[in-house]
């Protein structure tokens, strides 16, 4: 990985743990009323190592590392039980992201001036949180790790959890997710069915995505609802309800706001529950305040189509294909209420997102009637345009070797297909909503609840030997960029191993550049530069990034 694209993720989104006093104190004034809900929840049991039931709730690890959660009940319910059966995941990520902060954050000073800012920044986020997510979260809060107590009080900690992809987001509106989705219906597919694919390419190391949750909603108000979660989280990245609808999310550029408000992921939550088509899913969006920019892409089985729903603090737009059976959408928006704005503009120039929107578009193409399995193959395609090799993990691929998770949907179904470890090339396991919600709550033995026989086998690029080579450059890179922080020298063979594993990646090059620009071997670097200015380069600031040291290196050896 980019060692900014690493470091910052962390950073930023482990602050949002790092509250301090003067912004707990306010949140804890509004703990939510839960005296309006009957509560009577059980003991869980466990039945295994990794498989627990409470009542008629459960969770269970399923053959392929995926956890299968299913939850029912009014809000405060839900968060409790979702707690209770998960507890153990919940305290992991929590335990992933404070010591992640405490590695790349270790002075108390710096530490202490960012929870002041974040408490600021955060002061009025509760008042943007619909009360039944309120009641949600404080159930979920009671299983927090107690060895975080000293950073905030659990209930605002898990508040501003959710928070957290706005948050780092909204501080230095960095792109930390390069999301990819696309949908076809009509003459597109191969049933005319609609059908929507989406890359989640969030990437806060591999500690984070290793136990992903398979949530399966059953609340007393709205409609049951699946997505993909983790430990903690209640908000909505991907999922589709009992209706067909399905949301995801892909982030776009931003203006730096001045209070948070709604978390994105909690108004896709909402649309989720409580929307059945795109004018509901729009009605829904346009009534919340969000403080980032995002494109929110809905599917309906019954408008058998798909929609971009685009917001951001101060506009609104809604994007439509007129005439055509398929929607492409990356990380820029598309609709007309963005058509003049110049950071949007300024984000197609300059980052990866049209080339990826383009990438799509040419595989699409190529494959004029869309199946699932064609849909996951191009979720995994690692070339770019015209199949150009560009290296493995360049942010310009539709597979940038980092994805969270891949996911499938076919709504009018109510089929859905949920990638496993590891990135979005381990097998793809299907599930039939229809029958996890029939059977699901008779389940006490929490048997894992896929469609197995429906499943899409892993990528058979597993077994090669560049998937091997890959592996092995992201522990090279971590050793390069370790070397380059701490100023140490490293042996040579390293770097030749760095490169010969991930010959066609401009990062490899650049970060050999500047290991022998920092030690002084300036002749090397230039060579390291021009090889890289040679590849497929992410983004123009990358660029502009490798002739500011190509002319610093010929300057050095004049």
């Amino acid at each position: 990985m980019p060692k900014k694209f690493f470091l910052n993720i962390f950073v930023l989104i482990g602050l949002a743990f790092l509250l301090g006093s003067c912004g707990v104190s306010k949140s804890l004034k509004d703990l939510p009323n839960i005296s309006q809900y009957e509560v009577d929840v059980a003991k869980r049991q466990q039945l295994t190592d990794s498989t627990y039931v409470l009542e008629n709730n459960f969770l269970t690890k399923n053959q392929q590392g995926l956890y299968e959660l299913y939850v029912s009940g009014n809000p405060y319910e839900l968060g409790l039980k979702t707690g209770s059966l998960t507890q153990e995941l919940f305290q992991e990520q929590e335990r992933v992201f404070i010591e992640k902060i405490d590695e790349l954050v270790p002075k108390k000073g710096k530490q202490k001036l960012l929870r002041k800012f974040l408490a600021w920044f955060n002061r009025k986020m509760y008042k943007n949180v619909d009360e039944q997510y309120k009641a949600e979260i404080y159930g979920i809060s009671h299983y927090a790790s107690k060895d975080y107590d000293r950073i905030a009080a659990p209930y605002p900690r898990v508040m501003y959890f959710h928070g957290a992809h706005d948050i780092g987001h909204a501080l230095q509106d960095l792109a930390l997710v390069g999301c990819s989705s696309f949908a076809a219906w009509g003459d597109h597919t191969e049933d005319g069915k609609l059908l929507i694919a989406r890359n989640f390419d969030f990437y806060a190391g591999d500690d984070f995505a290793k136990n992903k949750i398979i949530a399966f909603v059953a609340p007393d108000e709205g409609h049951k609802f699946m997505s993909v979660t983790w430990g903690g989280m209640i908000g909505v990245v991907s999922g589709m309800n009992d209706q067909g609808l399905t949301v995801t999310i892909n982030a776009g550029k931003s203006k730096f706001p001045l209070v948070a408000k709604t978390p994105i992921s909690l108004v896709t939550r909402e649309i989720l529950q409580y929307a059945s088509t795109i004018e509901e899913a729009i009605a829904i969006a346009k009534k919340r305040e969000v403080f980032v920019s995002e494109s929110i892409f809905v599917g309906s089985a019954k408008d058998k189509k798909a929609a971009v729903i685009e917001v951001s603090p101060h506009n609104f737009g809604v994007y439509e294909v007129e005439n055509g059976n398929q929607l492409v959408c990356s990380n820029h928006f598309q609709s007309a209420a963005y058509a003049n704005d110049k950071k949007n503009q300024k984000h197609i120039l300059e980052s990866h997102s049209e080339y990826r929107y383009e990438r799509m578009e040419e595989l699409l193409n190529e494959e004029p009637k869309v199946t699932p399995e064609i849909a996951i193959d191009i979720l995994r395609n690692k070339n770019g345009l015209e199949d150009q090799r560009i290296g493995y993990g360049n942010e310009k691929a539709l597979n940038q070797m980092l994805a969270h998770h891949g996911i499938v949907f076919q709504p009018e179904d109510l089929m859905v297909w949920v990638s496993s470890n590891p990135y979005q090339l381990g097998e793809f396991v299907a599930y039939d909503l229809n029958e996890v919600f029939k059977n699901a709550n008779q389940n006490q033995q929490a048997r894992p609840i896929s469609s197995a026989n429906k499943n899409i086998a892993a990528d058979p690029f597993l077994s090669t030997l560049a998937y091997r080579h890959y592996e092995r450059y992201r522990e090279l890179n971590s050793q390069v960029t370790a070397a380059l922080v701490a100023e140490e020298k490293i042996e040579p063979s390293i770097l030749t191993e760095f490169i010969a594993v991930n010959p066609d990646f401009w990062e490899v090059h650049f970060l050999v550049g500047q290991y022998y620009y920092e030690n002084g071997l300036f002749e090397e670097a230039l060579k390291s530069f021009e090889t890289a200015k040679t590849k497929e380069v992410t983004t123009v600031p990358d660029t502009e990034a490798i002739n500011k040291y190509i002319k610093k290196s010929k300057r050095k050896l004049k």
